[in-house]
């Protein structure tokens, strides 16, 4: 099951909305989706997540580029949401690389971040996407979330950076 939301900062606070992700193909349309909701050039986090798989937070600042962290990259990589976010630049990998395709993933739409058993050898696989968080881990550093504290946050994650930002109320209304 997925979860995403946008939190948008304010002057009175955080503001969430429950947020489909159905007509974003690009990390640009994201962007794009993140400073609508916000009226200034004010903070916008999309936290995304698959339940107990993997979560990524997207940062938009004004018009700066968006800033991104996922906690699970071959988790996420099996998953249509998750594919969004995992750009060539933050797997460091050159645009175009043959094995860079995740478009050649096999996204059968059960995502659900379990291997399937079958093993066929002419599916490929995400073995150059690694099994550990990529993106920047100082997304949230200067909003109470640490490196260190995102890098350690696992099944209740959305909730503990909600709560950290003072947002899990605002939050929890659009779960």
């Amino acid at each position: 099951m997925y979860f995403a939301a946008l939190l948008a900062r304010t002057e009175d606070g955080w503001e969430a909305s429950d947020t489909e992700l159905d007509d974003v193909e690009t990390l640009s349309d994201l962007a794009d989706l993140a400073r609508e909701a916000s009226t200034e050039d004010d903070t916008v986090l999309i936290l995304i997540e698959q339940e107990e798989t993997w979560f990524g937070v997207v940062r938009v600042d004004g018009e700066d580029d968006p800033r991104i962290y996922v906690s699970d990259a071959a988790a996420a990589a099996r998953s249509s949401y998750g594919e969004i976010l995992l750009t060539d630049e933050l797997l460091g990998r050159e645009p175009g690389d043959d094995d860079a395709d995740l478009d050649s993933l096999d996204l059968d739409g059960t995502e659900d971040g379990e291997d399937e058993e079958d093993g066929d050898e002419d599916t490929p696989s995400a073995e150059s996407v690694p099994h550990s968080p990529v993106g920047d881990p100082e997304i949230l550093d200067d909003l109470g979330v640490s490196a260190k504290e995102l890098r350690t946050l696992d099944e209740d994650a959305l909730n503990t950076i909600a709560e950290a930002l003072g947002a899990s109320e605002v939050l929890e209304t659009v779960r």
